[in-house]
Parts: C-alpha cells; sequence; structure tokens
C-alpha cells in the first residue's frame, strides 16, 4: 500500500509526554535531541544545514512546504536532520524555483517526520523543561506499545558527550576559487560548514580550502594558508580535544583565525575556557546580538545548543595563556557569549552563522572584518 499523509505518528519525548499526529516524510522510527527553530522561512537551508545532524527539528513557523525544494538553495550535500516535526504541511508547491516538493524530498533523504500536531505546546515545553531525546515513530511503527518506544527513547545517546564532526565532514580536500583580487589560500576545518560561508569567504578574496576535520597541522601548512577558519557543525565541544589541541597550534604560530558557531565554542576552549551546555538552545534568524564595539544591535542567525562560558565585561587573562581576551558579542535575549576577540594574537570567532543562509544579513559584515584582519596581519609580518 502506498503511505499517505493518513498514516499515524507519534512523538514521544524522554520524560514520556507524547504526541500523536500524521505520518510526514520517510516512515519508520527516528531518535534525536528535539528542539525547535523559529525561523518562519528558509526551511530548505534549516534541513540542510549539518549542524543539525542527531536533532529532531521542529519548526514553530505553523505552516511549512509551500515553496516546495529547489536546487539553489541547499547548504550542503543531503538533509542532516534527524528528523522533522511540522504542524500543517502545504499540500501545494508554489514556487516558480521550486523541483520537487518537500515531503518527497524527506522521503528520498529518509527522513522520519509528523505533522499535524500542537507545535506550539511541544516548543512551550521544551522551553520549560528543556531539549530531551525524542523519537517518531510513524506508519507501522506508530503502533508499537507506548512502553516499548519510550525505552527505545530513553536508551538513545544524549547529546552531550557526543562528537559529530566526522559525521559531517568531507572525506577529501575541496577547493573554491578566490572572486577578484586574490588574498591567499584560507584552511576551513569543515566541522559542518554551509556552501554559503565558503561563497562569503571567496567573495572576500580567499581561496578556500575545505579540509577534512581530520586534518592535522601539516596538513594545514601543504596548502600555505594567510590564515585558518572552523566552521559551524553539531555536538559537544567538550567531545571534540582533538580540535582544540589543532587550534592551540593554530594560534601558537599566530596565524590568522576565525571561527563561528561551533568554531567559536572551540575558540573559547583553546582560550582555556569552559563550555556548557543551554537549556533549549538558540535556534533560528531571528536573534539579537549587541555587538560590543560599535553599539549596534543585530538580528543575527543561529543555531547552537552550547555556549562559551566567560566574563561578560572588561578584558581577561586567557588561562591557556594566549594574552587578553573579550567577549566581543552579547545575547540579548539571556547575555550568552555570542562572540570572543583575542587582543594579543589575530583570532576571533561568533556564535552564529554571519552568512546567515537563511536570515538576515546584519552579520555579514563579519566576513570583511576577517579579510581585513588578514591583510593587516600579512603587513605587519611583511614590514
Amino acid at each position: 500500500m502506498t503511505p499517505t499523509l493518513a498514516d499515524p505518528a507519534v512523538l514521544v519525548l524522554e520524560d514520556g509526554t507524547r504526541h500523536r499526529g500524521r505520518a510526514y516524510g520517510a516512515r519508520g522510527t527516528t531518535l534525536g535531541e528535539v528542539v525547535f527553530a523559529t525561523g518562519m522561512s528558509g526551511y530548505q537551508e534549516t534541513l540542510t544545514d549539518p549542524s543539525y545532524a542527531g536533532q529532531i527539528v521542529l519548526q514553530t513557523a505553523p505552516h511549512i512546504g509551500n515553496t516546495g525544494m529547489n536546487d539553489e538553495d541547499p547548504e550542503s550535500r543531503r538533509i542532516w536532520v534527524a528528523g522533522y516535526i511540522v504542524r500543517d504541511p502545504s499540500r501545494v508547491v508554489s514556487n516558480w524555483r521550486a523541483t520537487t516538493s518537500l515531503d518527497d524530498t524527506l522521503v528520498r533523504d529518509g527522513i522520519v517526520g509528523i505533522s499535524g500536531i500542537d507545535t506550539r505546546a511541544i516548543t512551550r515545553h521544551i522551553r520549560s523543561a528543556g531539549s530531551m531525546r525524542g523519537g517518531i515513530f510513524s506508519g507501522a511503527d506508530a503502533a508499537l506499545p507506548a512502553e516499548e518506544q519510550l525505552r527505545i527513547v530513553t536508551e538513545a545517546p544524549q547529546m552531550a558527550g557526543q562528537n559529530l564532526s566526522a559525521e559531517v565532514s568531507v572525506s577529501v580536500p575541496t577547493v573554491t576559487a578566490a572572486v577578484g583580487e586574490k588574498v591567499g589560500n584560507l584552511a576551513v576545518i569543515d566541522l559542518g560548514v554551509k556552501r554559503a560561508t565558503i561563497d562569503n569567504l571567496a567573495a572576500r578574496g580567499f581561496e578556500v580550502h575545505v579540509l577534512p576535520q581530520t586534518s592535522t597541522i601539516d596538513d594545514i601548512r601543504q596548502i600555505d594558508p594567510v590564515a585558518v577558519f572552523y566552521s559551524n557543525g553539531p555536538g559537544d565541544p567538550a567531545a571534540s580535544d582533538g580540535h582544540v589541541e589543532l587550534l592551540r597550534s593554530v594560534l601558537d604560530v599566530k596565524l590568522p583565525f576565525f571561527g563561528i558557531c561551533f568554531g567559536n565554542q572551540l575558540l573559547g576552549r583553546a582560550l582555556g575556557l569552559g563550555t556548557y551546555k543551554l537549556p533549549f538552545g538558540h535556534r533560528g534568524i531571528n536573534q539579537p546580538v549587541l555587538d560590543k564595539a560599535t553599539g549596534r544591535v543585530e538580528i543575527t542567525a543561529h543555531n547552537h545548543g552550547f555556549a562559551v562560558d566567560a566574563p561578560l565585561e572588561g578584558s581577561f587573562d586567557s588561562p591557556a595563556g594566549y594574552g587578553r581576551v573579550e567577549v566581543s558579542h552579547i545575547g540579548l535575549n539571556d547575555q550568552v557569549v555570542e562572540g570572543l576577540r583575542a587582543l594579543d594574537i589575530p583570532a576571533f570567532s561568533v556564535q552564529y552563522h554571519p552568512e546567515a543562509a537563511a536570515g538576515p544579513h546584519d552579520a555579514n559584515y563579519l566576513f570583511d572584518r576577517f579579510r581585513d584582519l588578514v591583510v593587516a596581519t600579512q603587513k605587519d609580518t611583511n614590514a
């Protein structure tokens, strides 16, 4: 029998909460950390963002899928979410750029989803109780005994402690040519990089070498880089000691460094700071952040469940011996560290996505700031 939207599905959270709905996408069982994303648009970019690996994403916007899926907007080679929760999936596709429907793409990539449930109630529950493990059981699996479904969910791994970089990183290096006047070769450690990030870096004159997450400092040196970039990505920064040690090797030789999202957390750890898990994280394209250098408030795109633990005011000494450091950006919803700047070495990072695909472009200037840092460092070296 051909699957239909009438097939049953149930979302089960690890605290025993259950929500019944209709199957959406592939049928079967999927497990992951249930999180919510607040963007009212850009679901294709969300689904193909590798940072969502291991997570079941709930869209707070009620109507999803009306613009279908196209061949131009994917941020990576596939959909990465572990599962998908929507309230009201569109029954038709009405956009001239669409090449297929969202439902068909979810089926193609084997993404199990659920629709027709009260996403507002689930969001409020997660905001109160925190992100938690969950499972979507659809089609025949929806008929499994409730106690069996809950057992399967509670035996799934927690997000804390997981290193997921190997799942999303490229296995062989790739190169994107610089646009315009070339600044130099840039080593991008792929922890889950998005296509829009690569394009923005290339547009600033970098020849972008995307390197596997297993790369060593010798691998980086082989491309004769003018700088190093750590991308966004999934998982717990406390489980990525190898990437922290690699970054310290970069900082030791004073190569300019820029990190975003996961890269911000890893810079924090390389500087000797701690990281911690947020109750329900920041995910969406409407997060207000204060740039302390300018006093400007930016609306930014976020996708992170962990944050850096650092003093918000003034400068402080890096516990790992890298000189003075300051928090450069602060999240205005909850005073979370959203950026770091080293004052004695050429390194900075932000906790959000300046490429903002999808999302506002308030923070796009950070790519220019990185280019300026690299050019200034080159002048100082050659002086």
